[in-house]
Order: structure tokens, then C-alpha cells, then sequence
């Protein structure tokens, strides 16, 4: 057996923590729920903390948090495909735009629902993922700016999701200074200026952000509090909100190295002989949970002296090295987890969810 467990009281300090880290500056912010794959239980725990606002990228997920609450604002963060307008207008109140057709099917479909629909504009900041060529940005948004059933609420930009760009103080300017270009033309004041998501907070911290950024869609901090400029853990935030428990199936005294011819195995990946190990021996573990679930590399043992050595589909091996801690089948081995570990296992239907109260 499996768990994924959500830590309740530390995912409530982590929010309480940025929380009060945004409103002393007056910043406004929703949390990204994309990584919890629509898991009701976990959904509900994010909006019990008082969220008035949650950022997700897949509309059954944003249908879900609008059955459990109404009253809160959902946002889609990426571009809307054609054949999901119809939801996306339906239970996304806010969504990230860049391309004109598609607004234009926005419009047209939220005057038939009877909405206004909120949009923000994605720019193009260097990361090459979503976003608006800059140069274009004026002709667009006069465009857009003349759709009914739409309105314009920001404009954003994401940082490090694809080529591994970082924010910069001058990037951050670059984009508050768009804003400043379109309220000047167009004689208004955009609300949003959204260059914030996890990976900016360090320059919140180090008074590196321009004050024209006044918006912040932040997942990762929340959870795991990590610095990702430094890889540490935000002071006063906990890094292991989500914690992963799985059983020992076998443990057996083993050769370090495989014996025979040595092939790739099923996922692709070949294998050195390291001759000094020859003869050497350690204790190794199989765990109940495989590459189906996790990427072993996202894993992060909570007994340091522990080394996850590999994974097959649905079994996971760790080397124990001498067994100082005597543990035995049927134990539980606690991990915590990167990212993009708990973004897979939250999508395995093998794995259990739970939720820890204490």
C-alpha cells in the first residue's frame, strides 16, 4: 500500500505565511490547485483556508472547485482550446489569453451564456511558452478591447515553465511598463499586472519587485516553500506539506551490482558496472509503488541514509546499506517530494489520499 498525505496544519501556516507576505505590500494572489488533479479531499482543504481565488489549467477541475464553492473565483491559466469554450466560460470567471479567434468565441459564448468574461493577457517575456510579441500587444488589445461580453483584467507573464527563464527586476519593469503604455492609449487602469508566480518571490523578498507588479499565482511556494532560485526552503515555511508513505514488500541482504548480461531495462535506461562494488552487499527494499506513480528522481527520502536506487511499472527499490534502523516488510518508508513527484502521484488513482488533521 500507498499514501499521498496532506499535511493540514502546515499547508495553513504556508498560507498564512504568504498571506501576510502579500497583503503588508498590497499584492493580490490565487492559489495554483493544478498540481492536486481535481482531488476533492485535497480541494476542500485549499478552500477552507479563506482562498478567494484559485488558479487551475484543467476546466473539470475548475468545475469541481465551483461545485464545492460559488463564491470563489476561478481562473483557467492557459490559452482555452475551441471545444472547451462553452465550460471554460461556464466556470472559469477569469482565463489567460493570447490569441484574438479565440477571444472573439469567448465573447460570442459568454453573450449567449449571459456573462461578462474576464480575460488576462498573456505577454511574451522569453520563455517562449504562451504569451503576445510585445510589439503586437497595442493592435491586439485595441482588438479585444472592442469585443463585447469581455473584459480586460491584466496582464501577466510567466517565468521559468518551459526553456528555464528567470524573472529579473528588468523583465518585471518590461511588463509593468505595457501596462503603463496600453492605460495611457487607451485612457484606463488595468488592475492586474501578474508577473508573479512561485519562482518571483525571491525578488519580493530582496525588494527587487517593481511596484507595478500587483498580482501573484502561486502552487509551488505554497506546498513545498521552496526558494527556486536557490532550491532551499523559504525561512518559516514548511517543505513538507505532502508527504509519501509506501510499505516494504520485500527486503533481502543483495549483491550491489546485477549479475548476468546486462541489457536496457523496460524504461529505456542502461546500467554501468562499477567492478569495485564486486562482492559488496546491502539490504534493499521493495516498495509497493512503481514508475506508474513517481519518478523515482522526485523523491526525497526522510531517512537521509536511505538511497532510492530505482524503479520498474509498479515497484520501487531502495538500498537500506547496512539496515541500522532494523527495518522490516511491512514497514512504511516516508518521503518527501519534489514537484513534479507529487504532480504524478496526485495522478495515479493507485495511491491513496489522505488527509493529516495533526
Amino acid at each position: 500500500m500507498a499514501v499521498l498525505k496532506l499535511h493540514r496544519k502546515k499547508l495553513q501556516h504556508n498560507y498564512n505565511h504568504l498571506n501576510k507576505v502579500f497583503r503588508e505590500r498590497g499584492i493580490e494572489w490565487g492559489i495554483v490547485t493544478k498540481l492536486l488533479c481535481g482531488e476533492e479531499l485535497f480541494l476542500r482543504e485549499v478552500l477552507d483556508l479563506g482562498v478567494e481565488e484559485i488558479h487551475d489549467s484543467r476546466v473539470t477541475n475548475l468545475k469541481a472547485i465551483k461545485h464545492i464553492d460559488p463564491t470563489v473565483q476561478t481562473v483557467y491559466i492557459k490559452p482555452a482550446p475551441k471545444k472547451s469554450i462553452p465550460e471554460i466560460v461556464e466556470f472559469a470567471d477569469v482565463s489567460f489569453e493570447t490569441e484574438l479567434e479565440i477571444i472573439r468565441l469567448i465573447s460570442e459564448e459568454a453573450g449567449r451564456q449571459g456573462k461578462t468574461h474576464k480575460i488576462m493577457i498573456m505577454i511574451e517575456m522569453g520563455d517562449l511558452r504562451e504569451g503576445v510579441m510585445g510589439d503586437d500587444l497595442v493592435k491586439f488589445y485595441e482588438q479585444v478591447f472592442e469585443l463585447p461580453h469581455i473584459t480586460i483584467v491584466g496582464l501577466g507573464a510567466n517565468f521559468n515553465c518551459l526553456h528555464g527563464v528567470m524573472p529579473t527586476q528588468d523583465k518585471l519593469i518590461q511588463l509593468s511598463l505595457y501596462k503603463q503604455v496600453i492605460d495611457a492609449k487607451f485612457n484606463l487602469e488595468i488592475p492586474w499586472v501578474s508577473g508573479g508566480t512561485s519562482v518571483t518571490i525571491p525578488l519580493l523578498f530582496n525588494h527587487q519587485l517593481p511596484k507595478g507588479v500587483n498580482h501573484f499565482r502561486i502552487g509551488e511556494a505554497l506546498f513545498f516553500g521552496l526558494n527556486l532560485f536557490t532550491g532551499d526552503t523559504f525561512e518559516g515555511m514548511h517543505d513538507d506539506v505532502f508527504e509519501f508513505c509506501a510499505e516494504i514488500i520485500e527486503l533481502q541482504e543483495k549483491p550491489k551490482i546485477p549479475i548476468g548480461i546486462l541489457a536496457e531495462n523496460p524504461s529505456g535506461h542502461s546500467f554501468e558496472i562499477d567492478e569495485s562494488l564486486y562482492g559488496q552487499t546491502s539490504h534493499r527494499a521493495i516498495l509497493d509503488a512503481g514508475l506508474l506513480d513517481i519518478n523515482p528522481k522526485f523523491l526525497l527520502p526522510k531517512d537521509e541514509a536511505l538511497e532510492v536506487i530505482g524503479a520498474s511499472s509498479d515497484m520501487l527499490v531502495v538500498e537500506l546499506g547496512q539496515n541500522e534502523m532494523q527495518y522490516k516488510v511491512g514497514d512504511t518508508l516516508t518521503f518527501n517530494l519534489r514537484y513534479m513527484g507529487a504532480l504524478s502521484i496526485m495522478n495515479s488513482r493507485y495511491i491513496t489520499k489522505e488527509v493529516v488533521a495533526e
